[in-house]
């Protein structure tokens, strides 16, 4: 693997995981979709040990705003029930029988002007390391240039390289956020 290709490949490795730790971070940001995964490992302490709901019960998305936990053993309704009240996701649980139904409060205006910065202020976030990330790829291609283990021809080609790895990166960003932003605004 010639220098170059060494440099393009790891920029290539950085900001994936530049853009994996935005959709993670972002991820973690409440929209306006109720999703499983947000209660899915919620714990209690039931039968003498600490299970999360996933293990006991089948959790499923009844659109627009509901998540639907039913429960295999009854005795264990009332435990998450208080469970999911304690977590704090502005859920609303009601029971029927060994049904579970956590209902999504819709975003009211202000809040969902608050969670828009802040998914804004992350997407910054990422976009800096990428232009970080982009500066020390290019002082390695010129500092390659000076050992002379780059030829101007492979210096010309790597910054190519390196705009063309970035700008992938940045708009997997834009998509990744307008994704997001579309989601609090429904």
């Amino acid at each position: 693997m010639t220098p170059l290709e060494q440099i393009v490949k790891d920029l290539e490795s950085a900001l994936s995981g530049v853009t994996q730790k935005l959709k993670t971070d972002l991820g973690a940001i409440r929209g306006n979709r109720p999703s499983a995964d947000a209660i899915q490992n919620i714990t209690l302490s039931i039968y003498d040990q600490v299970l999360s709901i996933r293990e006991l019960g089948s959790l499923s998305v009844l659109p627009p705003r509901t998540i639907q936990i039913t429960v295999w053993d009854k005795d264990a309704v009332n435990p998450i029930m208080k469970a999911v009240d304690g977590a704090h996701l502005g859920l609303t649980t009601s029971s029927d029988g060994t049904t579970i139904r956590a209902t999504l409060s819709p975003l009211g205006d202000e809040r969902r002007e608050e969670l828009t910065k802040l998914v804004k202020k992350t997407a910054e976030a990422a976009r800096i390391q990428v232009r970080s990330r982009r500066d020390d790829a290019m002082k390695r291609v010129k500092d390659g240039e000076a050992a002379k283990t780059l030829t101007k021809d492979d210096v010309f080609r790597g910054k190519e390289k390196v705009q063309k790895v970035v700008d992938a990166a940045n708009s997997e960003i834009e998509k990744t956020v307008d994704e997001k932003l579309e989601e609090l605004g429904e």
